[in-house]
């Protein structure tokens, strides 16, 4: 892969220069696998007490306050704003207009800029935006809202991801991910607890709506997180200070040992690293396996409207929403601590769809009550778990140089979202209480993520064979041949 030369002043430190950092590496490469491992587990264990926490807690809040209109849809939102037909629909959709436009350029500029300011910035507006759905007097309103809601938000999913992939190795990249990915479960699971709660007990009170008071303490909680995220979230390894020096050091070093290629911040241009990521051919295969993905999940942003075709109240709906995200959770947690353990991703995610298929399938097929809430579990049990390997495979896929992961992770993001723009149509209130153009469609959706799986399982082995060929004609530095992979270290295979 083609890189920028950069000579005298003009060239960036090297996590790894320095006599003092050359003396470290010196040290790490004299001792034996034992001594590794036991400083790599204390290490990674200080990385992941802080930085994966608070990632969580922002995740949740991001996902919170993006899909709160749903919740909000339960108490007097529509009858306030004079909704009718699909303007629920539009509202939702809108937010990913505003989403996708901000998508690539923010994740090329977190690269330029402290990720801890950026994130711990973005979050504090968009937490100021979401709490101006409480203000807004009609339908219009709410839509200019969520737009620029989604704009705010744009850039803190790619950017997370983007971060943690700066700090793990490939191995442990997947699991970290399933952790962060939690997020929308629990948000989920929050947001109906909370729905509930606050549309229960504040409606009217102090002449405000309960869904208006939704948006305010909602939006109040993470305006407050944002402000705190910016002291605790860490930066990049040779430039956090609770690491020692020594630990600084080898934090880059295992990084490049795992890759054969270190994370210099500014080595490459902005769009030198989007060029790269157009250049391989393996994201024309992760665009569409991500983005099919996400249209398989869009039945999330209506779940409480889906859930409450079972006949409950509205209120009794968001509570029966909590126990099948708590599910979701457990799944997800423990199909990414086995993708780790196995270092697999396909197989997982075939299982993991075909579940969520067959929820799909019942739900559109049954009125029968214990059927159809059985089938709500199996649609986020499946379609969410299996995403959240899809996004680590995604970064561990594409690994090095920073800037060509940093453009791989923000293209599959905006492109993937695309799906929610017209998959927020795919639920219509017309088509209650079965859904079954939504529910068929999700279905044969969920049957075409397999079918893409199996074919970036199927590149995988064959870059690998290409690998093993290199390198047993003692050329494992050379690309294969039309792959423009780039450089990797001896016995480097790609996950499948």
């Amino acid at each position: 892969m083609d890189k920028i030369e950069k000579t005298g002043a003009d060239r960036p430190p090297s996590p790894l220069a320095g006599e003092k950092q050359k003396g470290f590496v010196q040290q790490f490469e004299a001792q034996d696998e034992a001594w590794r491992k036991d400083r790599e587990t204390k290490l990674v264990r200080k990385i992941d007490m802080h930085l994966i926490p608070m990632l969580v807690l922002m995740y949740l809040l991001n996902f919170l306050d993006r899909s709160n209109l749903a919740q909000a849809r339960q108490g007097t939102l529509e009858a306030d704003l004079k909704m009718t037909g699909t303007d629920f629909n539009l509202a939702t959709s809108i937010l990913f207009v505003g989403y996708l436009l901000m998508q690539l350029p923010s994740n090329m500029l977190i690269t330029r800029i402290r990720p801890s300011l950026y994130l711990s910035g973005a979050m504090t507006l968009w937490g100021v935006v979401s709490t101006c759905n409480a203000g807004v007097r009609n339908f219009t309103g709410l839509v200019l809202v969520r737009f620029f809601l989604g704009f705010v938000e744009a850039p803190f999913f790619p950017g997370a991801i983007f971060l943690m992939s700066s700090w793990y190795t490939r191995a442990e990249l997947t699991r970290r991910i399933s952790w962060f990915y939690s997020g929308n479960a629990l948000a989920n699971m929050f947001g109906g607890l909370l729905g509930a709660a606050i549309l229960g007990s504040l409606e009217g009170s102090r002449g405000i709506a309960g869904w208006r008071w939704l948006f305010i303490i909602e939006g109040t909680i993470t305006i407050a997180l944002a402000i705190l995220s910016g002291f605790i979230l860490p930066d990049y390894p040779h430039t956090t200070r609770w690491l020692t020096e020594e630990e600084r050091a080898f934090a880059a070093w295992r990084l490049l040992s795992d890759i054969n290629e270190a994370d210099e911040r500014h080595s490459q241009s902005i769009w030198e690293g989007v060029k790269q990521a157009f250049k391989d051919y393996r994201i024309y295969l992760f665009l569409p396996l991500q983005h099919i993905s996400l249209l398989s999940q869009t039945f999330q942003y209506f779940f409480p409207s889906i859930v409450g075709t079972l006949g409950y109240g509205r209120i009794e709906t968001l509570w029966l929403t909590a126990p099948v995200w708590f599910a979701t959770f457990l799944v997800s947690v423990l199909v990414t601590w086995t993708s780790a353990k196995t270092k697999d991703r396909s197989i997982h995610i075939i299982c993991l769809m075909l579940v969520a298929l067959v929820g799909n399938a019942i739900a559109t097929a049954t009125l029968n009550i214990g059927a159809r809430f059985f089938a709500m579990f199996l649609m986020p049990m499946g379609a969410v778990s299996a995403y959240q390997i899809i996004v680590s495979w995604v970064a561990n896929s594409f690994p090095r140089p920073l800037v060509k992961r940093s453009a791989v992770i923000a293209i599959t993001n905006m492109i993937g979202n695309c799906a929610n723009i017209y998959g927020s149509y795919m639920y219509a209130a017309s088509d209650a209480p079965r859904y079954i153009p939504g529910g068929s469609a999700n279905t044969v959706v969920c049957f075409i993520v397999v079918v893409l799986a199996l074919v970036v399982r199927m590149v995988h082995i064959h870059e690998n064979k290409k690998l093993e060929r290199a390198e047993a004609q003692d050329d494992a530095t050379t690309p294969a041949e039309g792959s423009n992979i780039g450089r990797r270290a001896f016995g480097f295979r790609y996950v499948y």
